[in-house]
């Protein structure tokens, strides 16, 4: 008995189901995964990030929760991460809906067991080729921990890992620090 192959889906097919369900799903190379809930934890850590960046950014920037899509037009990839950041003019996929981000400067992902190795690996060799994209920023939900990969001359990313409360992550793009203290508050984590 042989194994059935996956229909191919199109991006179009994909957009047009994805904007009338009541869920959402990622979309790569005619592949449709659905998307799992997440943790108290999680949830915590995505609010903080949001709120904090929200804080320090003023008006000069729009941050999104998962609710917005981002494409990467380079590979096809359509996604949902935790957090996305855009300044300047918000590019949209389609201007009719302005559900579907182009031009993020910041993505930021929390990182559970089930999806660690997926943001660290795969996805970031997706997402770093977006033009705009300037920092990705991975939030661990198990210890207080963020990562950070920020582009720097000749197309290279730099690494950097924070740890501990009394940490301050920089993101030059958006001319401002995230306190670990902020992102990690009301959550009891190891170090």
């Amino acid at each position: 008995m042989s194994a059935q192959a996956k229909p191919y889906i199109t991006p179009e097919e994909y957009l047009a189901a994805e904007r009338a369900a009541d869920f959402k799903s990622l979309y790569y190379e005619g592949e449709v995964f659905a998307m799992s809930g997440a943790s108290r934890a999680h949830n915590l850590l995505v609010s903080n990030l949001i709120i904090s960046l929200g804080n320090r950014i003023g008006d000069k920037c729009s941050v999104f929760p998962s609710d917005m899509r981002v494409h990467v037009a380079a590979n096809g990839l359509y996604t949902y991460p935790d957090v996305s950041v855009v300044c300047g003019k918000e590019e949209y996929l389609e201007e009719a809906y302005l559900d579907t981000l182009l031009n993020p400067v910041v993505l930021a992902e929390v990182l559970s067991e089930s999806t660690g190795k997926n943001d660290r690996g795969s996805k970031f060799m997706l997402y770093k080729s977006i033009a705009s994209l300037q920092h990705y920023v991975l939030v661990d939900s198990q210890r207080v921990s963020i990562a950070v990969y920020s582009r720097a001359a000749a197309g290279s990313w730099l690494f950097q890992e924070y740890q501990g409360l009394e940490a301050v992550v920089p993101l030059p793009a958006l001319s401002l620090e995230l306190p670990l203290a902020e992102v990690y508050r009301r959550l009891e984590l190891p170090v």
